[in-house]
């Protein structure tokens, strides 16, 4: 898997990214007030998080089509904290038709809607409460972005695993700092894919860590195979 990125090079719009994107991942920021915040950062997000600003997205779709490398327009994929659809915009560049979003701003779900990306859309959180979903539904469940202070927590996990057919893959894309940072990810998250693991739940196809995630910041992919 080549996931090779290049230097930035800096401009005053980065230093604006990265305080919107702080403000929606600030310190003790709860579920409700991160979806608030992406609600008023709708009308310029997609500047703020441009692809040569922000690669996250391209990377998700790079490492969902690296792994279905053929019959992709049959495979059935979510796509976890939607925002205005980055991710499923990359998915359709490599072939993928069926895909469904799941965000819980109505805000960024409304833009993400007026671009015709998905199939289904579903107004809500990724937590320990079942989603409106059925077991084994999607071929690939994929996030990027969705993890952070506020964010998605640890307890969502499992239910990806549950919506996600045997043999489908879980793809998570995020900012690597957040691992030591989070206090919900911190000696937490991966302890606990370690023990899904251990279950039998899902195994690790990969762990990538990426430079310049999002600018000059490190992101980490992490791929999973459901059993």
């Amino acid at each position: 898997m080549s996931l090779k990125t290049v230097s930035h090079v800096w401009h005053e719009e980065d230093f604006e990214a990265i305080r919107e994107a702080h403000c929606v991942h600030r310190k003790g920021i709860t579920i409700s007030q991160a979806v608030e915040q992406y609600s008023t950062w709708s009308r310029k997000y997609e500047k703020d998080l441009c692809p040569g600003r922000y690669k996250g997205p391209m990377i998700a779709g790079k490492v969902v089509a690296d792994y279905f490398e053929d019959d992709r327009e049959k495979k059935k994929i979510i796509d976890i904290a939607a925002g205005t659809g980055f991710v499923a915009e990359h998915l359709r560049t490599h072939g993928f038709v069926h895909i469904d979003a799941l965000e819980p701003s109505s805000k960024m779900l409304l833009r993400a809607k007026e671009k015709g990306l998905y199939e289904d859309y579903y107004t809500e959180y990724l937590c320990e409460v079942p989603l409106p979903i059925p077991n084994d539904t999607y071929d690939c469940a994929v996030t990027s972005g969705g993890m952070g202070e506020g964010h998605i927590p640890c307890s969502g996990i499992p239910e990806l695993i549950r919506i996600v057919k045997p043999g489908g893959i879980i793809c998570i894309v995020m900012r690597e700092v957040f691992l030591r940072d989070v206090d919900e990810y911190k000696d937490r998250l991966e302890p606990l894919m370690d023990s899904l693991e251990k279950e039998g739940k899902w195994r690790q196809v990969s762990r990538v860590v990426i430079t310049n995630y999002f600018i000059d910041m490190s992101g980490v992919v992490f791929l999973y195979r459901v059993i």
